[in-house]
């Protein structure tokens, strides 16, 4: 049995929250709280397996708590959000501090939209529950200045002009997106990414991961063409298709219905470069909840991709990765600190 506490200040939501959560057989309640120090001694009186915890809350904010909280306690926390433009940078803060998941806050007054809204969530904390928490890294100076050395010989090297590289993720993918693009040089070959994102984030993600790196990340736009030293992420509900034409790689945008119940979904872009460039592809799968990408990267693999795929430990969740390796459609696994060497071997020109 999944033990669940929810954080929330307002009691309609938590009441709506435990409907939901204690319909399910292997779920339960066992407390609410409704601010983060109500939150803090009920932590540790109950050991929950799993929090909601909403963004905003009186007292403390939700941030601080989640940070105090993967401090001194890491557990799995999957945080209740405002699905907009201006709640994307706050929810992407708290994917990056620890937390597994978030999720739309409910819309208490439309009824017909709850049944698909309880899937949802008890999807993601079953998820969250078998979560592994991974902190914050703080890396020693040692690693640093080694990891520095590294990227300044990557720097100098030369890469095939013709190779693009393919990731697929899901939950903990944003984080782990994150480590491979920062570690990746300014003259790479192009990379497509599609992370299972809403809409209203992929932007900020995008814009967000422009900053940290050395490539140019691009939120993906619909014909825009794919360039060396450049980074696409497909918008969130809208499929990234690769196409070709006169020898160029597009971006092909659009709205066809949800594959594997997502929209972007990794197989198909991962499919469609298996109809264009598979012999020149390094395609990657991260972290993520389900089994999206695993049969399109075989069919990549067996059309002459390279493939490999993040390893259990690294992973937050490792359910994309394993629904791939176990179909044979993994040349590789390793963990998310060696992805990126792995990529930049293979993509050097020889």
């Amino acid at each position: 049995m999944i033990k669940v506490l929810i954080v929330d200040d307002s009691k309609l939501i938590r009441a709506l929250l435990a409907e939901m959560i204690n319909s399910a057989p292997d779920m339960e309640v066992i407390g609410e709280a409704e601010d983060p120090f109500d939150a803090r001694d009920k932590i540790k009186a109950l050991s929950p397996d799993v929090i909601t915890l909403d963004i905003e809350m009186p007292k403390m904010d939700g941030i601080t708590f989640l940070r105090n909280l993967m401090r001194l306690r890491p557990m799995p926390v999957v945080m209740l959000s405002t699905l907009t433009a201006e709640g994307a940078p706050i929810t992407l803060e708290a994917l990056s501090i620890g937390a597994v998941d978030f999720l739309e806050k409910p819309k208490v007054n439309i009824a017909e939209e709850l049944p698909l809204y309880t899937q949802d969530l008890l999807e993601k904390l079953r998820a969250a529950a078998g979560a592994r928490v991974i902190r914050q890294k703080v890396r020693s100076e040692e690693v640093e200045q080694r990891h520095a050395a590294l990227q300044k010989n990557w720097d100098n090297l030369s890469f095939k002009l013709n190779h693009l590289v393919a990731i697929g993720a899901s939950t903990g993918g944003t984080e782990a997106i994150k480590e491979v693009i920062t570690r990746l040089p300014a003259n790479f070959p192009p990379v497509v990414v599609t992370q299972h994102i809403p809409a209203v984030f992929s932007t900020t993600y995008a814009e967000r991961l422009n900053k940290t790196s050395k490539m140019t990340v691009y939120e993906a736009a619909h014909d825009q063409p794919i360039r060396q030293g450049c980074v696409y992420i497909a918008p969130g509900d809208e499929h990234l298709k690769i196409i070709k034409k006169g020898g160029t790689l597009y971006c092909r945008l659009d709205k066809s219905a949800p594959v594997n119940r997502h929209r972007p979904a990794v197989d198909v872009m991962f499919d469609s470069i298996a109809e264009v460039v598979p012999k020149r592809t390094s395609a990657v799968i991260l972290t993520g909840m389900g089994a999206d990408g695993a049969k399109s990267m075989l069919n990549l693999k067996e059309k002459g991709a390279y493939t490999m795929a993040q390893d259990e430990t690294s992973s937050v969740v490792y359910g994309m990765p394993k629904a791939a390796y176990e179909i044979g459609a993994v040349e590789k696994v390793l963990p998310l600190d060696k992805i990126a060497q792995a990529l930049i071997k293979e993509a050097v020109k020889t």
